[in-house]
């Protein structure tokens, strides 16, 4: 994956195993150029650590016209580096999905399908740490240095 702050990389491979459905989703959208050019629009500086991305409309709202199934396993855990699916609730999967960039006490609800290696972890803490605008009632809001996908290839 491409940002405007650089490259962004996997630790190892999207995992198939773990969450299937969520995988082949995310590839086809990448493979259809979904992703480019959208901005990340959800920071939180403290307690969830999470960078949300994969809107198309930068909304918080948008997504890709379906919805799928969670697959997440009781006690899921969100330690730095994870890369999850974002929801509205119990199976609304769609497009979105988040960075964590610190250790996470999120509930499990969300589909973990990858890892991020260190250097991309690090990556997007550092913008995490320029801050939000605290837009949103849950104490969040859009990273006040926008954050933008160029490309998201696959490997």
């Amino acid at each position: 994956m491409t940002f405007d702050l650089g490259d962004v990389a996997l630790q190892g491979e999207l995992d198939r195993g773990a969450a299937p459905c969520t995988v082949n989703s995310f590839e086809s959208l990448a493979t259809q150029g979904f992703y480019a050019g959208t901005s990340c629009h959800r920071l939180s500086t403290s307690g969830i650590f999470i960078l949300q991305c994969g809107d198309p409309s930068g909304t918080g709202r948008g997504g890709p016209g379906y919805t799928f199934n969670d697959e997440v396993k009781p006690g899921t855990l969100y330690p730095a580096g994870t890369i999850a699916m974002a929801n509205s609730g119990r199976d609304t999967n769609g497009s979105q999905f988040f960075f964590v960039y610190e250790d996470s006490p999120l509930p499990a609800n969300y589909t973990v399908f990858g890892h991020l290696d260190q250097a991309s972890t690090d990556a997007v803490a550092d913008r995490a740490y320029q801050g939000h605008d605290a837009s949103n009632p849950d104490g969040t809001g859009r990273p006040l240095v926008p954050t933008e996908f160029v490309s998201v290839t696959l490997g």
